[in-house]
């Protein structure tokens, strides 16, 4: 059992963490044609601008509260004057709310994908395989949260540990190996997921245009004001003005004489 949880927790995020890397930059140098989220947007938008930004934001929520929650030590909370109670309410309520959102907004993506003909015909097999365990894990962060309702656990105090000593490069087995099955169950499924990230339609999280937010303005002219309509005005009337009228001979020619022959009127034979 030993080995188990050293594989588990002290070996396999390595892992996870190497794939993650190495399969990005391998989809990024051989598919960057395919490196996007391969958008079905043109075959149904209705269902899709309901489940879209409801999983998309409360999926924001999410990884901020796990940002908070891993990486944040129990410490600081406490000197900055915040009681494991208030913590704990705030966790459940902000986590709770996101979580039913993201699991909300995954139904209605996958109800689109599954009745909509020409969205079901698009889902590659990476699809089929992501789309379930991001269902799970989802489920699963939820289960969390919500038996902390009637048993209090302070995953700061095991799972925070274990994630923090990854970066030290010195993982603690036991504290993850104390935690509740659904926390380690939850942290399993993450990693899963993690791993087949470079994989599949989902790293699409890593082109997300942040250069838009500091682009330049761009300035646009009226067309309805100031002297660019005058402008206007005047070119249309040179142009009325310049061109040949239907029963007017051509400029340049003399009217009654014929376009060939010689300079005396007469036409050859």
């Amino acid at each position: 059992m030993t080995h188990v949880r050293i594989a588990l927790w002290g070996v396999l995020p390595y892992l996870v963490l190497v794939t993650l890397i190495a399969g990005t930059a391998w989809r990024y140098r051989y598919d960057r044609f395919g490196f996007t989220t391969r958008s079905s947007q043109l075959h149904e938008s209705r269902l899709l601008r309901i489940g879209g930004p409801l999983f998309h934001y409360a999926l924001f929520v999410i990884v901020g509260g796990h940002v908070m929650g891993l990486l944040v030590p129990e410490a600081l909370t406490e000197r900055l004057r915040v009681s494991e109670h208030l913590y704990h309410l705030t966790a459940l309520a902000v986590g709770g709310v996101a979580g039913l959102a993201a699991v909300a907004g995954l139904a209605i993506l996958l109800h689109r994908r599954l009745r909509v003909p020409a969205v079901r015909a698009a889902t590659s097999r990476s699809d089929r395989l992501v789309y379930p365990l991001l269902a799970v894990v989802l489920l699963a962060g939820l289960l969390a949260t919500a038996s902390t309702v009637t048993n209090p656990y302070d995953y700061r105090l095991s799972v925070s540990v274990w994630f923090r000593s990854l970066f030290a490069l010195q993982p603690d087995v036991g504290a993850m190996a104390r935690a509740p099955f659904v926390h380690q169950l939850h942290a399993l499924l993450g990693m899963a997921l993690f791993a087949l990230w470079p994989f599949s339609r989902l790293v699409h999280a890593f082109t997300a245009p942040l250069g838009y937010v500091f682009r330049p303005y761009v300035v646009y002219r009226s067309r309805g004001r100031g002297p660019s309509r005058r402008a206007g005005a005047r070119q249309r009337e040179y142009r009325w003005a310049t061109r040949p009228h239907p029963g007017r001979a051509p400029a340049g020619r003399a009217r009654g004489k014929p376009s060939g022959g010689s300079h005396r009127g007469v036409s050859p034979r």
